[in-house]
């Protein structure tokens, strides 16, 4: 679950967390299996944040916490450089210590780390809905992949526990899904209730993955909610972090997060990811872009993208990290605007940090991994939400542009 709050440099300092060792998946399959493809700042993810017991750590928070959303994207990202043995290593720890050794009849803790007395273990045992689909997408993936049906069967598990736990049907809306099972949802049925939303945790192409999958679940509706939900709270192309919804006698209809207001920051760069990494024959990617498309009018001409922009009134703050600037390399690259070019350079970068010049934080890395990883060619959406890797084919230098 995100946090809405700048983030930290990453503490200098700290050693390598990772074993680059286990690049390129288990020995039994490495003869059969295509070579992983060089990724430089996939490399540079897994020395930094990714302990050999297949913890991802944050180290910039205060708890040196780990989260469900860092577990279930560092999978996809191990996934897309064909490194099995990573895969695994997540999807164990968070079985281990997010599910209390199993995941088969509960939805992960999307918080760990050092709680207030000095020990470790789950800071909050909620559950994040975003990590919980994108831990699901990734165990679909790795079964049709990799050709081991087990991680289907425990997708599926997840997928039932979350959509009953964390899908409501909002008056006058329809289907949404909630950020966690608990925490979001106000009021009672006989009066006026109200519900707190995020649409960065509505990824378009992963909820087609999942309706083929569960095709009697919520995730192909949900997917186009995603579009309806953009347009409704999007003003001049900004897209709020959080929104509220709110059903009474009154009516129903949106307003701005009485908790969060109207501020679009580190949770909202990820819709606009999203929305540039969709199929363009999509239904709801076209009317994501539709309802973003003054922000890529925005970006022309800018050096960076804002840190922070105020859905209601159109105010801009400061300049946001490297990480922004790759989050909307895609969607620039959807929209047609030239600044694409401008912002995938800055982006860029990060991969300076291994030499010193600049250290990503664990947020931009990921940003990074996602919006770089996917304008290098390593990854597309197919309409179905499966993904297309650039292993399955043949592998480019990491230099090479599509």
């Amino acid at each position: 679950m995100m946090v809405n709050r700048s983030r930290r440099r990453w503490l200098a300092g700290l050693p390598a967390l990772g074993a680059l060792g286990a690049l390129g998946g288990w020995a039994g399959a490495a003869a059969a299996a295509p070579a992983p493809c060089p990724w430089p700042l996939y490399q540079q993810f897994l020395a930094r944040f990714v302990q050999a017991d297949g913890r991802v750590l944050d180290p910039s928070t205060r708890e040196q916490h780990s989260t469900s959303e860092g577990q279930s994207y560092g999978m996809v990202f191990a996934l897309v450089a064909n490194d099995r043995a990573t895969f695994d290593r997540l999807w164990q720890w968070s079985i281990a210590n997010l599910g209390a050794g199993s995941l088969q009849d509960k939805l992960p803790a999307w918080q760990w780390g050092r709680r207030g007395d000095g020990s470790w273990g789950v800071i909050d045992a909620n559950a994040a809905s975003d990590a919980d689909l994108w831990f699901a997408f990734a165990l679909l993936e790795a079964a049709r992949l990799w050709r081991e049906p087990r991680y289907a069967t425990q997708a599926r598990a997840l997928l039932k526990l979350a959509a009953q736990q964390e899908v409501a049907s909002l008056p006058g809306f329809g289907a949404m899904l909630l950020p966690a099972p608990q925490g979001f949802a106000e009021g009672s049925e006989d009066g006026p209730r109200q519900w707190r939303l995020n649409a960065s945790y509505l990824p378009v192409p992963l909820l087609r993955r999942l309706a083929g999958a569960d095709p009697s679940g919520p995730w192909g509706t949900l997917a186009t909610q995603a579009g309806r939900l953009a347009e409704a709270v999007a003003r001049q192309g900004i897209v709020p972090d959080w929104s509220a919804y709110r059903a009474d006698q009154g009516g129903t209809g949106f307003l701005t997060d009485p908790v969060k207001g109207d501020v679009s920051s580190y949770d909202a760069i990820r819709v606009y990811l999203w929305a540039g990494m969709t199929p363009r024959g999509d239904a709801a990617g076209r009317a994501l872009m539709k309802a973003l498309a003054p922000h890529a009018q925005r970006m022309a001409g800018r050096a960076a993208p804002p840190e922070r922009m105020h859905a209601d009134g159109g105010a801009l703050e400061g300049d946001g990290p490297a990480g922004f600037s790759a989050a909307l390399v895609p969607f620039l690259q959807a929209a047609g605007s030239p600044a694409a070019a401008v912002q995938r350079a800055r982006a860029e970068t990060m991969l300076d940090a291994a030499g010193g010049k600049s250290a990503a934080t664990y947020y931009d890395t990921v940003l990074g991994l996602f919006g770089l990883g996917f304008a290098e060619g390593r990854y597309r959406f197919a309409p179905s939400g499966q993904l297309e890797l650039e292993w399955e084919k043949t592998c480019r230098t990491a230099s090479a542009r599509p």
